[in-house]
């Protein structure tokens, strides 16, 4: 299993937003994550496909996109051209999920599936194989600093049995509440990749926190 590390830009500081990702290029970080939010699917609006464009001209890591969007499908070149290498979309409001994912794939990017909270896994039974990744939202989506559902230690549990019993590739990742302790847990529990967004950017010194993170 990985240990890799994509910090959520969501928390970064927009007035010095080339600063931060130059910062994130020098880390151990492994993925840059983008939470697209569009105010319906989640009570929030961030940004979309301009910061994308801009941060793809500095980032020399791979950028991880998380749509929290109604109707992912018509967006999905636009966000590959944007300079996505790996795009998520919620199992939620995708009607033909297998369509959705075999576009993204299509376009050349790593296709991610993400489940809530109240998602149970086994939903993906049918789909596992033809996924890259799976994000799992350890808290409710739509703002950060939230407090980590405890839960998410049996779901990582029960979706690592599920990729083993399918013999699938897809890496898990978690997204919500990550800090030392929650990350250590989820990295035991079966997890391979930890989103943090307020947990890095927050700290004096995020390169040092990434580094923790990264051998909790």
């Amino acid at each position: 299993m990985s240990r890799l590390i994509s910090p959520s830009i969501l928390s970064a500081d927009f007035n010095n937003l080339g600063k931060d990702i130059l910062m994130l290029n020098q880390s151990e970080a492994d993925w840059i994550h983008f939470d697209v939010m569009d105010g319906v699917f989640v009570p929030n609006i961030s940004f979309g496909l301009p910061v994308i464009q801009h941060v793809k001209k500095i980032a020399t890591k791979p950028l991880d996109v998380h749509l929290m969007i109604v109707n992912p499908d018509p967006f999905i070149k636009p966000f590959r051209d944007s300079g996505a290498d790996m795009l998520t979309v919620h199992y939620e409001v995708c009607n033909h999920l297998h369509r959705t994912v075999s576009a993204i794939r299509q376009e050349g990017m790593k296709a991610g599936v993400c489940l809530n909270p109240a998602t149970p896994v086994h939903v993906l039974e049918d789909i596992i194989n033809e996924l890259d990744l799976v994000l799992l939202m350890s808290v409710n989506p739509g703002f950060g600093g939230q407090k980590f559902i405890q839960n998410t230690y049996q779901k990582v549990i029960r979706l690592r049995r599920l990729i083993e019993e399918k013999q699938a590739t897809a890496l898990i990742e978690i997204d919500g509440g990550v800090n030392l302790e929650t990350g250590k847990l989820l990295f035991e529990a079966g997890a391979d990749v930890l989103v943090a967004g307020s947990f890095i950017f927050g700290t004096e010194n995020p390169m040092m926190t990434i580094h923790q993170l990264k051998n909790v």
